[in-house]
């Protein structure tokens, strides 16, 4: 269980994180991005294809694009790599990330071509990367917040081709494996999710901890067990500040409040060895969490939705996450799904840029889970937050997190739960909110 005194309250953090993104710029539509191949051309003989030991001594310039818009042509050598970086103005900087930059890096020694590394949108952990493939071809993959959403694609153009075409000509020789929906996203479609956690923040501070405290279907707080009320100061924990959130979207649609007894029901296969575990039942929050979805669903959709198949996340797109610490890069698998049990909260990052992507508009609830016990180990559930991805109003993405009665963040959260797995659901977000 997550206590308060780990979990700061960043109630004024996320307010002035959203009124600082409203002053700058938007992206464009990746196919309005001002092409510079023209610009790359007009180069490639003394920056692209030249000795890198004689590129690295020219001289940063900055070019105007026909278009308008100011691109910074430098050079950068660490270690072994020598990377020429056109860097688009973004903010009244050239970063080397904003929308529209183009990097191409070689080995220093050798001058040999190691990957082109393009960003359609201003955001450094979301970009398009090309390599050599033999002497007639290329490969793309697609990074989005260190997971490869496309890895290794072969494109029939040769990687010299690439230092001087268009962009935009690459990215259409891929056709439709390229998922460009993940560098265009609407921010019209998460104003309802901008809006709802506006108001969670609001009312968090009337709110306070209280180890297995929740409201029940009467507004008192009780405890979760017990049913018993509160005495001295009420408080949530993890699992009553999920159904807060949850009866807050109900409540103005039903006029009342979930009952608890409801969300305690098991919906969950259980091996014998749950079955006789003498604490908690192993699997509460994953039935808690289901069965506040499946309420939800209910509610908000219809009867005939409101199954587990339905309200569940159980597919994710992608199949390999980029690992850098320890100062080594490396590739790695991801497993997805397992039943009862979710999905590795190392890849949880991208795993909510890429559900934001292509279901705009839903909150989820997480039920954190790990193997605990002497053999033969069981998977016990021990925590749950609430989590609202969705992108700003300039199209950056973001991610809400909430539990236990406070606002935290998603960096904090994974490194709070490492080797843990987690089981998400979801519910949609639309109308008043009311707890």
């Amino acid at each position: 269980m997550i206590l308060p005194h780990h979990i700061p309250k960043l109630l004024g953090v996320g307010i002035l994180v959203l009124a600082w993104s409203r002053l700058f710029a938007a992206d464009l539509p990746t196919r309005s991005i001002q092409d510079d191949s023209a610009l790359r051309r007009s180069i490639k003989d003394d920056w692209l294809t030249g000795a890198p030991a004689q590129a690295a001594q020219n001289r940063p310039f900055i070019h105007t694009l026909p278009g308008g818009g100011s691109v910074q042509v430098r050079s950068s050598s660490r270690g072994s790599a020598f990377t020429v970086i056109l860097a688009r103005e973004w903010n009244g900087a050239f970063g080397g990330t904003g929308q529209g930059s183009w990097i191409y890096t070689r080995n220093f020694n050798t001058g040999r071509p190691e990957r082109i590394r393009v960003f359609l949108r201003s955001d450094p952990l979301a970009y398009v990367q090309f390599r050599p493939l033999g002497k007639d071809k290329s490969q793309m993959d697609v990074v989005i917040h260190e997971a490869y959403v496309v890895r290794g694609l072969a494109l029939g153009i040769p990687f010299e081709r690439l230092l001087t075409i268009p962009v935009e000509d690459a990215l259409t020789a891929a056709g439709s494996r390229f998922p460009r929906r993940y560098f265009d996203p609407d921010p019209r479609f998460y104003r309802e999710v901008r809006t709802l956690i506006t108001r969670i923040r609001e009312k968090l501070p009337g709110l306070a901890y209280g180890d297995d405290g929740a409201v029940d279907e009467g507004g008192s707080y009780v405890f979760i067990a017990s049913l018993q009320a509160q005495a001295g100061s009420p408080g949530l924990n993890c699992s009553g500040f999920a159904k807060w959130v949850v009866d807050g979207m109900l409540r103005p649609v039903t006029g009342k409040r979930l009952a608890i007894p409801l969300l305690k029901t098991p919906v969950s296969s259980r091996t014998s060895i749950q079955e006789n575990f003498e604490e908690r039942d192993s699997l509460f929050g994953l039935d808690w969490t289901r069965n506040l979805a499946l309420e939800a669903a209910r509610t908000l959709r219809s009867p005939g939705f409101a199954v587990v198949e339905n309200v569940e996340v159980r597919r994710e797109s992608f199949a390999a996450l980029i690992d850098r610490r320890g100062g080594n890069t490396a590739v790695k698998s991801y497993p997805g799904f397992l039943v009862n049990a979710g999905f590795s909260v190392e890849g949880l990052r991208p795993l909510l840029y890429t559900l934001a992507v292509n279901e705009p508009g839903w909150l989820y609830l997480g039920s954190v889970s790990q193997e605990r016990g002497p053999r033969p180990v069981q998977r016990q559930y021990y925590h749950e937050a609430v989590f609202l991805p969705y992108f700003d109003e300039t199209g950056a993405f973001r991610t809400a997190v909430f539990e236990s009665a406070a606002e935290t963040s998603l960096t904090g959260f994974i490194a709070r739960h490492p080797g843990a797995m987690i089981n998400l659901v979801r519910i949609p977000v639309e109308g008043a909110f009311d707890p």
